[in-house]
């Protein structure tokens, strides 16, 4: 049962972030993730703001630099669905694609999706966990089989995102406006890990808006893909994924962005697998090395050790693949 809230519908930018001034109200896109939370009482809020009917917050369009700009309100399913998403940022569409079920996808935005909460079971269920203000993760010691095995300082949630790693490897920014300017942030370093504060998941203030996403030219020679594995194939959460954005000269790497779903609390960057590409070709070798360099330092939990092999094997999947495009 949801609790009682009352909506607002700006019309206005400027007046949406007015509405968020006093830090309690909540921002409703799609919808998909919020209204889930307030039903299950994750969190409470007397107000919720609705943008769907400030202009300029959807669509998607190019920028003068040759990139694409798309809007904080641009559906899943959009992406999904345009041609100069699927022939130029292929991790994307691809990541796109595997996002929750054709419904959501329909309702769901891409802000949404890279703001989302997590999907930890004691998070979402009655449980006074570090998250929510508690004192400890009970995932530590509980049922973990599906939590994080990298980056799981005192909370061992896993980024439920399958957008946000791909736009990272992609190096796309987040425009964001608040109450007295506007900034820019690389989705790279929109989230926040558990070591830094076990209570946010991003950067943003609570009278802070993202209000697009831009994404830079493709560099020539640039291949880029995702993938995930998951327990339910038609739907589901990762439970391992690779987001790679690789830019060849000839048959080597010439520069490389690796980011792993399904590991840690934030997309979580493999820098041990991109330095064993960059500068390589492909081979069966240097495959190898990359994938044995990504599960390096992976400290995983009692039920969740099945993760390493399973990365490794997505990441050597994955490489092969790419390097025969």
């Amino acid at each position: 049962m949801l609790p009682t809230f009352s909506i607002l519908r700006p019309t206005t930018l400027d007046d949406a972030l007015a509405r968020l001034a006093d830090g309690e109200a909540r921002i409703h896109g799609g919808g998909t993730d919020l209204l889930g939370c307030l039903h299950d009482g994750v969190f409470a809020t007397p107000t919720v703001v609705s943008l769907g009917n400030v202009p300029g917050l959807a669509g998607i369009s190019p920028t003068a630099d040759g990139g694409l700009r798309i809007g904080a309100l641009t559906t899943i399913s959009e992406i999904v669905e345009s041609g100069d998403i699927t022939a130029r940022y292929g991790a994307l569409a691809q990541a796109a694609a595997v996002v929750a079920s054709p419904q959501l996808r329909n309702q769901g935005t891409i802000a949404g999706n890279l703001c989302q909460k997590p999907r930890c079971w004691y998070y979402r269920g009655d449980f006074h966990c570090l998250r929510k203000g508690g004192e400890k993760c009970f995932a530590y010691e509980g049922e973990n089989q599906y939590h994080c095995i990298f980056g799981g300082d005192l909370c061992y949630i896993v980024h439920p995102s399958d957008t946000a790693p791909a736009l990272a490897a992609l190096g796309a920014i987040c425009r964001v406006s608040g109450p007295n300017a506007s900034r820019s942030v690389p989705v790279e370093s929109l989230h926040v890990p558990p070591s830094e504060d076990p209570r946010r998941e991003t950067v943003l203030e609570p009278d802070e808006i993202i209000t697009e996403i831009v994404l830079p030219a493709p560099a020539t020679g640039t291949r880029s893909s995702y993938r995930k594995v998951r327990a339910r194939a038609s739907w589901d959460f990762a439970l391992a994924g690779v987001a790679l954005a690789l830019r060849f000269d000839g048959d080597a790497v010439d520069d490389a962005r690796v980011f792993l779903s399904g590991a840690a609390p934030v997309p979580w960057r493999a820098t041990g697998a991109e330095r064993a590409i960059t500068g390589q070709k492909l081979d069966n070798t240097t495959i190898a090395e990359a994938a044995e360099a990504a599960v390096a330092g992976a400290e995983p939990l009692a039920n969740n050790g099945y993760k390493v092999p399973l990365f490794r094997g997505l990441i050597t999947d994955q490489l092969e693949a790419i390097r025969h495009r």
